[in-house]
């Protein structure tokens, strides 16, 4: 068992040579690379698959009793500065490992299929084979410093994978937006380390923990400094997690494959900054103020990303949103100290989030026949409807994981969710309440994803766009989900031929209006030249796409049993007690164990209710039930127009409007950041082009002209020369005398 531990560092080592490979491959024999790409991928399965086998193997032993194993070997020593490096295994790193080898096999096999088309396939492998290692090297780092050098790897991963269509603007854009913000969060993680090495002269867990715990308890550091530095540590997190306030490129990062968008959002980059707090809770735990600050950001996050998902058109921007709203969730399990849920809750919804995004990616590749390869329009969920009984199996994946996220019993998140909702109500009953009614506001737009995508019928289902051109012009405005746009009404033929002429830009500064109805404004394709063309249906996807989402779904519904355990009518986290550190909880190791039926039942009562509301708002906004209602007349009965029908409709503008806006904060950061440091630069080179410069010009052409004007002085003569130099000396002893004499008499002058 020892032998195993010694040599876990191979783990991340695993995926490294497909990366070699495919780049050595294609500077020295492209064509014979290419033309075996499909073994690469095999290969990449192949070795991820090595590497899930080592962790699965380290963490069934782990269950059976040892906890944790650290190996470390010097790397610099030079008097009294020594640096280690190694790698470090316990349950946190068990738990990390597992979802990066599980989730990335699955991408890999998903990919195989997804990118057959594209020219990139090599590259694409060769950068998501470098982003699984650098971020298993994350997760068995055993110091700060090990973890700084691959938390700076996983955003390099994810500033090539983000931007992987380099060539179009918009994902240029978009990661470079990921990149300059997750340096923000970069430089603070630098900092933090730098400070707590400066208080404790280590970087090492173990040290840093106990160290930093004996010095507070016995006021032997700065109170203030400490929690700066961990405050430092936690921005890293902050960013890299798209927390409230810098999680404004996670809704950018969706310009990247769909496979890539898995990746991220399910295991890799957004994990990074949840796994960095959870192992640094035990040094958080002991400085309240980043606790309480954790809670906070986590509550804010968890808020504002479900109200940012509620009316967004983009599948998997809205999924994005999801995301970033059920990190806040965890971040608030790890504020409160309950550790166990917020491991739970990483575990079940990494696996339902990327049985989502791989389940959009089928829907995106199904809608392309139609659209063409545009993500503007394969992704726009006002064009998608009625795609039930193209896609079956994908619809039957894509509505488990749905209710899996909505939290609707027995899949997978509701059993995490609900430990994180009654541990939030402990520690306080005001962050509880958001955090149930943004269950409901979850359940509402996954659910209004899942009607917009499945239900009805099929809203777009021609390919000559410009037959639209002889429709009449309506109230859709052209507004752009990637960047700047303009505000007008135009007909349905600009809206396909514009959407993606806009300009790019880092921030949006436009605030756009929504056409709350914009879903009856696209007609079925039936009513237009019904006779005129061949119609391309939406297809099932392939049988290499089709099987990691059935793998998927086999782990929404059932992962969740390892949360669960039934001793004596009592329910509890048995296995993951025994398996997840107990030091690192405040309160809640009893409080879960004494748990029994009614005390479970009677929480579960409230956030299922809340979720099954959330799908009935849902179903009667965007489901059949509206429709029929519509039809009978029964709407506009229960809502003539009127003052409850005006102030009905400003309130649904408010929302829809800050929805979309993305709640102004991009326009908020391009006031404020954006403009005021292009303003700097602007005056900085206004100093420098007319000050600084300006004297040295103006200084060089004193000195030409000066020259030039001396130069016509000079005939050569020696008698004019012996002239204007007696007449020079004559003038200053003239000035000089009369300086002399003036300052002699200034006394009597005064006395008199």
């Amino acid at each position: 068992m020892e032998y195993t531990y010694k040599y876990a560092w191979i783990i991340p080592l695993f995926p490294l040579p497909v990366t070699m490979s495919i780049g050595f491959g294609l500077l020295l024999i492209p064509t014979a690379t290419k033309d075996l790409r499909r073994m690469w991928a095999l290969l990449s399965v192949l070795l991820l698959s090595i590497a899930m086998w080592f962790s699965a193997n380290l963490s069934i032993q782990q269950i059976n009793g040892s906890l944790t194993y650290q190996y470390l070997w010097s790397w610099t020593i030079n008097n009294d500065f020594l640096l280690e490096f190694g790698h470090l295994i316990d349950p946190l790193t068990s738990i990390m490992s597992i979802l990066i080898t599980t989730v990335g096999i699955m991408v890999f096999i998903y990919s195989d299929n997804y990118m057959s088309h594209d020219q990139g396939y090599l590259r694409f492998f060769a950068h998501m084979s470098f982003s699984n290692a650098s971020m298993l090297g994350l997760v068995t780092s055993s110091n700060l410093i090990q973890i700084y050098i691959f938390w700076e790897l996983v955003g390099m991963c994810s500033y090539l994978l983000i931007g992987f269509w380099f060539t179009r603007p918009i994902a240029a854009s978009a990661c470079q937006k990921a990149f300059v913000t997750n340096r923000i969060g970069d430089f603070g993680l630098l900092l933090g380390t730098l400070g707590f090495y400066w208080i404790t002269g280590s970087f090492e867990f173990r040290d840093l923990f106990q160290i930093v715990n004996t010095l507070i308890h016995n006021n032997g550091v700065n109170s203030l400094f400490a929690t700066l530095c961990a405050f430092f540590l936690f921005v890293g997190a902050v960013a890299k997690s798209a927390q409230f306030p810098l999680h404004v490129w996670l809704p950018d990062a969706m310009e990247g494959p769909t496979p890539i968008s898995a990746l991220i959002h399910a295991a890799t980059m957004v994990a990074a900054g949840i796994f960095l707090v959870a192992r640094l809770l035990p040094l958080f735990i002991v400085i309240p103020y980043i606790m309480n600050l954790i809670c906070l950001v986590g509550i804010i996050t968890v808020l504002l990303g479900a109200t940012l998902a509620l009316a967004q058109r983009d599948i998997k921007r809205s999924l994005a949103y999801s995301t970033m709203s059920q990190l806040g969730y965890i971040m608030l399990a790890l504020g409160i100290g309950s550790y166990r849920a917020a491991l739970f809750h990483l575990i079940t919804h990494a696996y339902s989030k990327a049985l989502l995004f791989l389940g959009s990616g089928s829907i995106i590749h199904s809608m392309e026949p139609i659209v063409g390869y545009s993500p503007e329009k394969s992704q726009n969920m006002v064009l998608m409807g009625g795609l039930t009984k193209y896609v079956p199996i994908t619809k039957t994946t894509f509505f488990l994981g749905t209710l899996s996220l909505c939290g609707i019993p027995p899949l997978a998140c509701f059993w995490s969710k609900d430990e994180i909702l009654h541990d939030s109500w402990l520690y306080s009953p005001i962050f509880a309440l958001i955090a149930w009614f943004t269950t409901g506001l979850t359940a509402f737009y996954m659910f209004r994803m899942y009607l917009l995508t499945f239900d009805g019928y099929l809203r777009i289902h021609f390919q000559d766009y410009s037959s639209l051109s002889s429709t009449k012009n309506s109230s859709f405005y052209s507004i752009s989900l990637w960047g700047k746009g303009t505000l007008k009404k135009v007909n349905r033929n600009f809206f396909f031929s514009n959407m993606n002429k806009n300009k790019v830009c880092f921030f949006s500064k436009d605030i756009y209006k929504i056409d709350k109805n914009v879903r009856s404004k696209i007609r079925d394709f039936s009513t237009y030249f019904r006779n005129r063309y061949t119609y391309m249906y939406p297809h099932e996807s392939s049988n290499t796409m089709l099987f990691p989402l059935l793998v998927l779904v086999l782990f929404t519904l059932f992962i969740g049993s390892i949360g669960i355990s039934f001793n004596g009518g009592a329910i509890y986290l048995d296995l993951l007690s025994k398996w997840l550190t107990p030091s690192t909880t405040l309160f809640h190791q009893e409080l879960n164990s004494s748990e029994d039926w009614y005390g479970f039942l009677s929480n579960a009562f409230f956030s299922v209710s809340i979720a099954l509301f959330g799908l009935l708002i849902a179903s009667l906004f965007y489901g059949s039930i509206y429709s029929s209602f519509k039809n009978l007349g029964l709407i506009n009965f229960f809502l003539k127009r009127g003052p409850k029908r005006i102030i009905l409709d400003k309130i649904k503008g408010v929302i829809y409007n800050w929805s979309y806006n993305r709640g102004y904060i991009d326009i908020f950061y391009t006031g404020i950041f954006t403009m005021s440091i292009r303003g700097l630069a602007e005056l900085t080179q206004f100093f420098d082009k007319y000050i600084i410069d300006g004297i040295l010009n103006g200084i060089g052409v004193a000195s030409f002209f000066m020259g030039e004007g001396i130069k016509y002085m000079g005939g050569g003569r020696i008698s004019s020369y012996l002239f204007l130099y007696f007449s020079y000396v004559s003038i200053f002893l003239f000035i000089f005398i009369l300086f002399f004499f003036s300052s002699f008499s200034l006394p009597n002058s005064q006395f008199s």
